[in-house]
């Protein structure tokens, strides 16, 4: 009170960093000294953004990943695989190889005959898997019957029908009012079609399910079985099988469209080199050199599962579980499961 303004706002360039308040609606007058220093300026709509602030002292800023580690060991997360292909092809096995564990839906039933079904009923079997304090709970979808008819038309159907009721189970717990904190996720996260091993060309019936399931789940293909080819055939095969991806337009997991940045890419490129991955499953440890090791036991030798100079199991379990689980989690929720939100609730308001 009592003070002249010119000493309560100190010039500009006085070492203060506060900024008298404008009152006026115009724009303040500008000297021409200014005008000259700052006509190489760069405008403030076109000024770069927030550049990083250097710190000097410890925040504890890369504790959070700390807390989101002990949050998920609590809780635990969700993961859902399916296994499509036709009998015979080792599609249990593989599910058993890859959490080395009996999750399969023969595993689960050991008592019941297995009998060929006369349509494709898909079977889902739920287990929880905890390994070093982390808790899994893992639904593996099988679909027993598929490609094993004569006339197989439209055998696809029943599974497309499944992927689309999960997203509908899921779109409807998230439209609630009041709706849950914790979503249960039964969305299909990968489907591993298992090709047979022919050698040749992919059948029609292949194409026609990957080119409709690439649309609405990741897909994964593998050559099932593939130590009836020898490496030779193998080579060929994949590369059959990769001419025939690009001609008809089938973009199976990893998506070239999705990748994030340079890294993403660079690795990506190589696991699409390797796609389909010839895989070989076994449940049952053998002796070798003093080792323990997954293997199916030939009268030539033992094959060893993990083995990447045998099989490229490796390469297909580092890829679902250790590199892109999380990925094709992301995937599932942010494309292919937006993707039938926006359609739903479009049809929703054309009723409307």
């Amino acid at each position: 009170r009592g003070v002249p303004a010119h000493r309560l706002c100190p010039p500009r360039g006085a070492g203060s960093s506060l900024e008298p308040e404008e009152r006026s609606m115009e724009p303040p007058a500008v000297p021409e000294e200014e005008e000259e220093e700052e006509e190489g300026a760069v405008p403030l709509s076109m000024a770069p953004g927030p550049v990083g602030c250097q710190l000097f002292g410890y925040v504890g800023i890369e504790a959070v990943l700390d807390q989101m580690k002990i949050k998920t060991m609590k809780t635990g997360f969700e993961f859902n695989i399916m296994v499509v292909g036709q009998s015979g092809l080792g599609k249990s096995t593989m599910v058993n190889t890859l959490f080395k564990s009996k999750v399969s839906r023969k595993s689960s039933q050991p008592g019941q005959e297995e009998r060929i079904p006369k349509t494709v009923q898909l079977q889902s079997i739920t287990h929880v898997i905890e390994e070093k304090g982390v808790k899994m709970k893992l639904t593996v979808t099988d679909t027993p019957g598929f490609g094993d008819q004569i006339n197989n038309e439209n055998c696809w159907d029943p599974i497309i029908k499944y992927i689309n009721e999960q997203y509908e189970r899921y779109l409807r717990e998230e439209i609630l009012i009041t709706r849950k904190r914790k979503i249960p996720d039964t969305r299909v996260h990968g489907c591993v079609y298992f090709v047979p091993p022919t050698g040749h060309w992919l059948r029609p019936l292949d194409l026609e399910f990957m080119r409709r399931l690439s649309k609405i789940v990741n897909v994964v293909p593998v050559i099932a079985k593939a130590d009836t080819l020898t490496l030779e055939e193998r080579a060929e095969f994949k590369q059959r099988i990769q001419e025939d991806l690009k001609t008809h337009a089938i973009s199976v997991y990893p998506q070239e469209d999705f990748d994030q940045d340079p890294e993403d890419r660079a690795l990506n490129d190589r696991i699409r080199e390797k796609i389909p991955f010839a895989v070989v499953g076994a449940d049952q440890e053998h002796q070798v050199n003093g080792k323990r090791v997954l293997g199916r036991k030939t009268k030539w030798g033992i094959i060893e599962v993990e083995n990447p100079a045998h099989c490229e199991f490796p390469l297909l379990r580092d890829l679902l579980i250790r590199s892109h689980l999380q990925d094709l989690k992301d995937i599932t929720h942010n494309v292919h499961y937006e993707s039938y939100r926006v359609r739903r609730l479009n049809e929703s308001n054309r009723l409307g």
